[in-house]
């Protein structure tokens, strides 16, 4: 799935419904945006999908709509609740991974427009991200500040 997701944030929600994506990546007043949006656009097809199965008695079509609401709930918990933190549910990790992921999406965000993004999937970090991490904790380890260099243009 993570594959599939990377595919859709980066050709979808940084393509053709960049309209609606767009104010995730600007400074805007309020909770909601309108990328929030996307839980519909992609809950739809689970309650279809789910519904079509169940009462067809086609449970592999079935197993797929549960498949799309547990991406979609692991999606809540990673996106919005540990990167963005709307919820303030776990905001002092530091944990390895979370910092990881949490790093890579700040790169993703740090280009405010639909073209040079980085970083288009929710649960995987690349190398780079982990070496930064790692540099870090040597760093906080011996009572070092940590600075952070600005990333490139």
């Amino acid at each position: 799935m993570e594959g599939v997701t990377w595919c859709t944030h980066r050709f979808v929600m940084h393509g053709f419904l960049w309209y609606l994506h767009k104010d995730h990546h600007q400074t805007e007043p309020g909770f909601f945006e309108k990328n929030d949006a996307f839980f519909i656009i992609f809950a739809v097809p689970s309650i279809l999908l789910i519904y079509s199965g169940t009462f067809n008695h086609v449970w592999w079509i079935q197993a797929i709509g549960f498949g799309i609401m547990a991406y979609g709930f692991a999606y809540f918990m990673v996106h919005d609740v540990i990167i963005h933190q709307r919820f303030k549910w776990f905001t002092r990790s530091n944990n390895n991974y979370v910092r990881a992921i949490r790093w890579a999406h700040k790169m993703h965000h740090k280009h405010l427009d639909r073209h040079h993004g980085e970083s288009f999937g929710m649960l995987y970090a690349a190398r780079k991200y982990w070496e930064k991490i790692h540099r870090d904790k040597k760093l906080m380890a011996g009572n070092k500040k940590v600075e952070y260099a600005p990333g490139p243009s």
